[in-house]
């Protein structure tokens, strides 16, 4: 199980994962559904399965361009740790897994499972012919909170689509700035991307707008539901992060893309949901 942990580097679920708990929780506290323990369980499977079918398929299917990329030649399937094989058959355990799991959550959430496990797998193909590939990878995290939302209620809202869209552009912002690592080689193997398409400096001055989209859209719920002081706390957490990551990276020095990537968008969105996760939890026990 180890090397299959490393194919999909579950580190990486830091990102989605507490949107989708913001989603869980907006439906049980401001609508009439209960909480439920064992909703909760699937509705992290279901983030489970999905992130592992999304990433080790892009593993699967980028193995030829991750070998000839000194940056990835170390990933497990050029490495040799994992077999293209392998990695296959996981994606479709995974798959079939997720699909199961949402027949246990509600009829909507099995409707929409093929449309959200075809999100997820079709992005690993847009490199492939559009620089919009980015937007498509944050389309796939973004079904996160909008999913957990109607795993508790059955039904579409405006408020959890307003974080959906703000992962939308969180992360699509966030990974042109990780694409900076592979401008020279995408533009060499004639892959997409908007770094290879605009430059360093327009591909971050774009990054940049997404991100003040990203800041809208979790400052606009406010206007649809009622936060204390502590949301209030954890939107400016966030907007300072996405703030912090663009003083990192600059376009004369790229050295700190993967701070910028990683560290400073995971204590983003960890901080973010917690916050949002008391201010809940304070207005419900507390009248807060």
């Amino acid at each position: 199980m180890k090397k299959y942990f490393s194919l999909v580097l579950f580190a990486h679920s830091i990102f989605a994962l507490p949107f989708a708990m913001i989603g869980f929780f907006l439906g049980v506290t401001t609508t009439e559904n209960p909480f439920n323990w064992l909703k909760l369980a699937l509705v992290l499977l279901c983030m489970v399965f999905a992130r592992n079918a999304a990433m080790a398929f892009n593993r699967y299917l980028d193995r030829n361009i991750d070998a000839k990329n000194p940056r990835t030649q170390m990933r497990d399937i050029p490495a040799g740790k994992v077999s293209a094989s392998e990695a296959l058959t996981f994606v479709i355990i995974n798959c079939v897994l997720f699909v199961i799991t949402t027949a246990f959550i509600n009829n909507l959430c099995l409707y929409l499972s093929p449309v959200a496990l075809f999100v997820v797998l079709f992005y690993s193909y847009t490199k492939r012919f559009t620089a919009l590939c980015h937007l498509v990878l944050g389309l796939g995290l973004s079904l996160a909170p909008i999913g957990a939302y109607i795993a508790v209620t059955g039904v579409f809202n405006l408020v959890p689509v307003l974080y959906s869209l703000a992962v939308l552009f969180w992360v699509s912002g966030f990974d042109i700035i990780y694409a900076l690592q592979d401008e020279d080689f995408d533009r060499d193997e004639k892959l997409h991307s908007i770094p290879a398409a605009l430059g360093i400096r327009n591909a971050l001055n774009l990054s940049i707008g997404l991100h003040v989209l990203s800041a809208a859209c979790v400052i606009l719920p406010v206007f649809f539901t009622d936060f204390s002081w502590v949301y209030y706390i954890g939107v400016a957490f966030f907007c300072f992060m996405l703030t912090y990551q663009h003083l990192l990276v600059k376009p004369n020095d790229i050295s700190k893309v993967n701070r910028a990537f990683a560290t400073t968008n995971g204590f983003a969105s960890v901080v973010f949901a917690i916050c949002f996760l008391l201010d809940a939890f304070l207005r419900t026990h507390f009248n807060f």
